[in-house]
């Protein structure tokens, strides 16, 4: 059997900016020192007068960008999650999203997969910061495809967007011919009956190795692929959790305000459902291997699954 490809949504991020670069004269790229880690260096190689070293200043970078996009300009913001959704927040919601201009976040390094960075670096925070922006599009892909995908959608719409990117290797689970990436709608990738596993990020390919084997003792389990935190897909979600009646959240970050509580918001509103949020526990992290930290906190296929069937008694 053919290994399983894998890359890094950081790299896909650098690369989709680099090829769309031609496509789109006025986008620019602005980094915070870190252009060989967030990958927009490959960018500024192809296109050296369109990328500007901010420096160790996010906060400015931000503000950089929120001018350059009054001129016309369609900036590129990129940073670890931490700082671009964190350090920067203040920068991030008066000066892009109060007057709703057309910049976009290319965040990366998100979740515990930073590894052995540690829990200064380690953003568990970033959806629910920017859920909070009104007027904010969120994305968190799952893999090199809808990486890329997402970086043609963010450019192609006219507002602030946030896009989440992670530090390690995730396998390719997208390369299909029908593959369709549309900002705000929900991806089933598997069909099922009896439950529905709601996943974002890089938990959608655990999330489908934990469905293999709840499939595999007979309970018949639903997958979907939410790469749009907001706009969230309500009609899928509703819909899922009419056919299947219990529903359950898997995500690298923190189960408070993250792509949790966007399902739990829309279900309780619409189609009170049984959840099972699986996340960031109201814990930080903590420094170790990205496989370590991904099994310890029980966000690999193996704690999916075991955090499933005890949810399921």
């Amino acid at each position: 059997m053919s290994e399983v490809k894998k890359i890094a949504t950081r790299e896909s991020y650098g690369n989709a900016l680099a090829e769309l670069g031609s496509q789109y004269p006025d986008l620019v790229v602005l980094d915070a020192d870190l252009a060989a880690a967030t990958k927009t260096g490959v960018f500024k190689k192809a296109f050296p007068d369109r990328h500007i070293d901010c420096g160790i200043a996010e906060s400015n970078m931000v503000g950089i960008a929120a001018g350059m996009a009054t001129t016309g300009k369609i900036p590129f913001v990129s940073s670890f999650a931490m700082f671009a959704a964190g350090r920067a927040y203040e920068q991030v919601r008066n000066s892009v999203g109060y007057p709703h201009l057309n910049v976009k976040i290319g965040a990366t390094h998100a979740g515990i997969t930073v590894g052995e960075d540690g829990a200064s670096h380690q953003c568990n925070e970033d959806l629910a910061l920017m859920r909070t922006i009104p007027g904010m599009v969120v994305m968190c892909p799952s893999d090199d495809v809808e990486a890329k995908a997402a970086v043609k959608a963010a450019l192609d719409y006219v507002g602030p967007v946030y896009i989440r990117f992670g530090r390690s290797a995730v396998p390719v689970i997208n390369d299909r011919p029908d593959y369709k990436f549309e900002m705000g709608k929900g991806v089933v990738v598997k069909e099922g009956s009896d439950l529905t596993i709601v996943a974002t990020g890089i938990c959608v390919s655990e999330a489908m190795e934990a469905a293999d084997r709840l499939n595999a003792e007979g309970i018949s389990t639903k997958v979907i692929n939410i790469h749009t935190i907001k706009p969230l897909d309500t009609e899928l979600i509703i819909a899922a959790a009419k056919e299947t009646g219990k529903v359950v959240t898997v995500e690298e970050h923190s189960v408070i305000g993250g792509l949790g509580s966007a399902v739990c918001d829309c279900l309780s509103e619409n189609y009170p459902t049984k959840v099972l949020k699986i996340g960031m526990n109201d814990v930080f992290g903590e420094s170790g291997s990205a496989a370590a930290l991904v099994k310890k906190y029980g966000l690999d296929a193996d704690g999916i699954y075991a955090k499933i069937k005890d949810f399921l008694k």
